[in-house]
């Protein structure tokens, strides 16, 4: 059966039909999949129900012409599928009446109506279930949430379909022997549950982002991120991470140059940045307090992204704001981060001295990015050659390539 990966769309009724359905998939699949799941408790089934609706879609769309509320269609079609299965089943009659009670053709449920509110984040705060390992989480938050095929997703994950399809099974089926509720938690719970969801979002979000990366998980991230941001109003920390999102995602067309290499930030094009992303950030931005995570490393990137030249950037508060993130979520990375910033600030004996610090526990041994910044420190304090021998390290313990040949490069400009 065809899989569903939604990809931008106008209105339905200004685009092929094809590109109808793909923009309807993408309004409309984890609200019918998250609706579906509630009524019937049955993921596969929901899944199933949810895709054998786009597959019609695609096959009558193009004769009868697109309908005026796609995601209604879709739901309807759905419904109709999920109906059919049960009354074969001979399941009972609540759920039928349940499914029976949901929003007829040709009329998309109110914006406002709290259940379809409930249904998606119900949705995403089961897939992020910390029961769940976070592989399996972020596996499933794709397969469910986004409609990722499951052979993209297995290509991200370096294994094989059927394995990422008996992973996904063991997901769902860990939610039901589990008894995992589906619902949102409320009061501490929530607070408690949050970080972890927002976890995953970020872990999509980087698995996009990466230099060999799936680029369209970043575009989920973000978009998920929306979502939460839109369901959830109020949360600082959610809107720290659309923010974040945003301003690291605005350099997208201009972390590589003509060949396809990679571009550090201070040689990137910034004309090329993706403004509106920043402009839309900062306001997302302006909504947050400077007490998490989050909304802490969003202040960092929009340091970067408002500068208007590397010469420019603000170095003073981002190490500021680096020792704002280490007192409130220490890590091996953020301290090698915050090395860095003060190395820019205040120079490179000082960022080198934290450096020292922060490898000294051994977390940070092998790491190429620790390297590479002990590496950058070192040139800017006058020893090339040493510089040129830790990029070359950096590029030996390396696993993507395009960091790989970016490192190399730094080596043989520092021998010229």
């Amino acid at each position: 059966m065809a899989e569903p990966h939604a990809v931008a769309g106008g209105p339905a009724t200004a685009v092929a039909p094809a590109t109808a359905v793909a923009a309807a998939a993408r309004e409309s699949y984890a609200r019918i999949v998250a609706t579906l799941i509630r009524v019937t408790g049955d993921w596969t089934l929901a899944e199933d129900c949810a895709q054998e609706a786009l597959v019609q879609a695609l096959q009558r769309w193009p004769a009868d012409g697109v309908p005026d509320r796609p995601g209604a269609w879709l739901m309807t079609v759905a419904r109709n599928r999920a109906t059919d299965v049960l009354r074969r089943a001979t399941v009972e009659r609540r759920k039928l009446t349940e499914l029976a009670a949901l929003t007829p053709a040709g009329a998309d449920p109110p914006a406002g109506e709290e259940e379809i509110v409930d249904d998606r984040l119900r949705l995403v705060f089961t897939c992020c279930h910390p029961a769940l390992a976070l592989d399996a989480r972020v596996a499933l938050t794709l397969r469910t949430i986004c409609g990722i095929p499951t052979a993209d997703i297995a290509r991200a994950f370096l294994v094989t379909e059927s394995t990422m399809t008996r992973r996904l099974t063991r997901a769902k089926t860990k939610i039901a022997d589990a008894r995992i509720p589906y619902r949102v938690p409320t009061g501490p719970a929530l607070a408690e549950r949050l970080p972890g969801v927002l976890a995953v979002l970020y872990l999509l979000f980087t698995r996009g982002y990466d230099a060999d990366g799936e680029p369209a998980f970043a575009d989920e991230a973000i978009r998920l991120a929306r979502l939460l941001d839109h369901l959830m109003a109020g949360e600082s920390e959610i809107a720290g991470l659309l923010a974040l999102f945003l301003f690291q995602h605005s350099r997208r067309d201009a972390r590589r140059d003509g060949a396809g290499d990679l571009l550090p930030l201070d040689r990137q094009d910034r004309s090329r940045w993706d403004h509106a992303a920043i402009a839309e950030g900062l306001l997302v931005l302006a909504r947050t307090r400077p007490d998490g995570p989050y909304a802490l490393q969003a202040r960092i990137a929009a340091c970067h992204a408002t500068a208007t030249s590397a010469a420019a950037t603000d170095w003073f508060a981002i190490a500021t704001w680096y020792d704002a993130l280490v007192r409130v979520s220490p890590s091996p990375v953020v301290a090698l981060n915050r090395a860095v910033a003060h190395g820019y600030a205040y120079g490179p004996a000082r960022g080198l001295t934290l450096l020292r610090e922060a490898r000294a526990g051994g977390a940070l041994d092998g790491y190429p990015l620790a390297l590479a910044a002990e590496a950058d420190l070192t040139a800017r304090r006058g020893d090339r050659d040493g510089a040129a021998a830790l990029f070359r390290r950096a590029a030996a313990e390396t696993h993507s390539e395009p960091e790989r040949r970016a490192l190399l490069d730094r080596a043989e400009e520092l021998r010229r």
